[in-house]
């Protein structure tokens, strides 16, 4: 049996099951892509910055900050950018811009959810109406056996829910995994903020720019 013959005997619902499945591998697809454009390596970013500070030289670290388009440059850069204002003002402004790095990460994470929720219900709901159509097809059977007419049709019906299950699954780990890529990366980005302010309170990077 043929693909295209189990979708046409899983009915409307299969085909909805399908575009379900297209449509989260397009956001899986995406988010590993901007994945690898927001990340870097932090430790030779703060490395560079570091020393530019240490040397007096904001005008560097802001030049090495913003080198690339990465989350943790983007983020150094706007810190960097108003390097001549108060600690807790400072502290202010990296908030607010790790809050908008973690929301860009966060981007099509909850379209994700409702899609793995979303699959098996489709599924369950294709085999209850492929039930009530067994047993509304029933009476009209004639001689033929209510037994052979069940056993040939609750089959087909259950096909529906068999698909909303592959399609969940792979959908609900493929959320797992990005989830703890952003937990990973949340995590690095409130490190090199806390880099920033303690570079800031230590006076790095003060003379030059007239602090």
């Amino acid at each position: 049996m043929g693909l295209l013959e189990i979708m046409r005997l899983g009915g409307a619902i299969m085909w909805v099951l399908l575009g379900i499945s297209v449509a989260a591998g397009a956001v899986v697809a995406e988010r590993l892509l901007f994945f690898r454009r927001a990340s870097t390596d932090p430790v030779r970013l703060e490395e560079g910055i570091g020393t530019a500070l240490w040397e007096e030289s904001p005008e560097e670290a802001l030049r090495l900050a913003a080198s690339r388009d990465g989350s943790l440059h983007r983020i150094f850069a706007a810190a960097l950018g108003h390097w001549d204002a108060p600690a807790e003002t400072l502290k202010l402004l990296l908030e607010q811009e790790l809050r908008r790095e973690v929301f860009r990460w966060e981007k099509g994470l909850s379209l994700l959810s409702a899609l793995a929720r979303v699959a098996p219900l489709l599924g369950l709901l294709g085999t209850v109406l492929g039930m009530v159509e067994i047993f509304r097809a029933l009476p009209s059977a004639g001689m033929a056996s209510p037994m052979l007419v069940l056993s040939g049709g609750i089959w087909k019906a259950l096909l529906t829910t068999v698909a909303g299950l592959v399609v969940a699954v792979p959908i609900v780990l493929a959320h797992t995994y990005l989830v703890s890529r952003i937990l990973r990366a949340e995590e690095g980005l409130e490190r090199g903020a806390d880099f920033l302010l303690r570079e800031k309170l230590l006076g790095r990077g003060a003379r030059r720019n007239g602090a």
